[in-house]
């Protein structure tokens, strides 16, 4: 398995696809692989002709410094997973130096108000560190399609939203969340969960199924606060947010309303470790 931690490196190796033609399936992570990371590489074999997947916690992202030093970094166990997958996919894990070239700074984007709602108003600047990220990774790698889990839901209707403003030539493929038996989305931050934390996490997923029963007969509103109520039964996990939101526009819903999809998300705090999830209501 080729591991690039130089761009330069990478691109010129990539040189021949491109002028060849060949098609080029691309997987952003920060590495911590899981199932879920797994499944979009197999996704992006399948489709391709060749893939490329980047290990990279990415510094202008992380609203907490503290949660920025304790990510977990586990490249060489990440390897191996991949070679679950297949030994011919291409590992670009590159210092921060050799993506920012000293210059640590987001840029600033708009995606017309997607980058304000949930995530955003919990994280700010979060998005301008992810539209950063992405549209560098996707400029050095020039792929043909990139690969994301929609456990980040909103981060991919912002990435979409990044491509077809700056006119990327790409497409965006979303796909299922990948769960743990008891139904907990998988994520690199899991690892850092001890066992009891990760059985009470299954709660997560067990109220947002009761919100897509829910919300199928009584109002959004109604749905949110049975919710909320059963969340302050549970002492071990905080509640930072439930919102049920348009899928297109991430805009908190009053009224539901015929022909559009609605998603529920939500964010909550296991022994200080945040943990994010969404569910397709209809």
């Amino acid at each position: 398995m080729l591991v690039f931690n130089k761009k330069s490196e990478l691109i010129t190796f990539l040189e021949p696809f491109f002028a060849q033609k060949k098609t080029i399936g691309f997987v952003p992570t920060m590495g911590a692989l899981h199932l879920g990371h797994l499944s979009l590489l197999e996704k992006s074999r399948i489709e391709n002709d060749l893939t490329v997947m980047s290990i990279f916690v990415n510094p202008t992202q992380f609203n907490n410094p503290d949660d920025l030093e304790k990510y977990p970094r586990t490249l060489e166990k990440d390897i191996e997973k991949m070679k679950m997958v297949s030994d011919s996919i291409l590992v670009y894990a590159p210092s921060v130096d050799d993506i920012y070239e000293k210059n640590l700074n987001s840029e600033n984007f708009d995606f017309d108000g997607l980058e304000f709602q949930m995530e955003g108003k919990h994280r700010p600047g979060h998005f301008d560190g992810v539209g950063t990220i992405v549209k560098k990774l996707l400029e050095i790698v020039q792929p043909t399609t990139a690969y994301f889990g929609e456990k980040d839901f909103q981060q991919l209707q912002i990435v979409k939203k990044l491509v077809k403003k700056h006119h990327l030539n790409v497409t965006i493929v979303g796909c299922p969340i990948f769960r743990e038996e008891n139904g907990l989305a998988m994520s690199s931050r899991n690892e850092r969960l001890s066992n009891e934390a990760r059985s009470k996490s299954a709660f997560i997923y067990a109220q947002l199924q009761l919100a897509k029963l829910n919300f199928k007969r009584i109002s959004p509103q109604e749905t949110i606060q049975i919710l909320v109520n059963n969340f302050e039964k549970q002492p071990d996990l905080q509640l930072e947010y439930i919102e049920i939101a348009d899928e297109e526009t991430l805009l908190t819903i009053e009224n539901k309303e015929k022909n559009k999809k609605y998603r529920a998300f939500i964010a909550v705090f296991v022994e200080k470790i945040r943990l994010i999830d969404n569910i397709a209501l209809n």
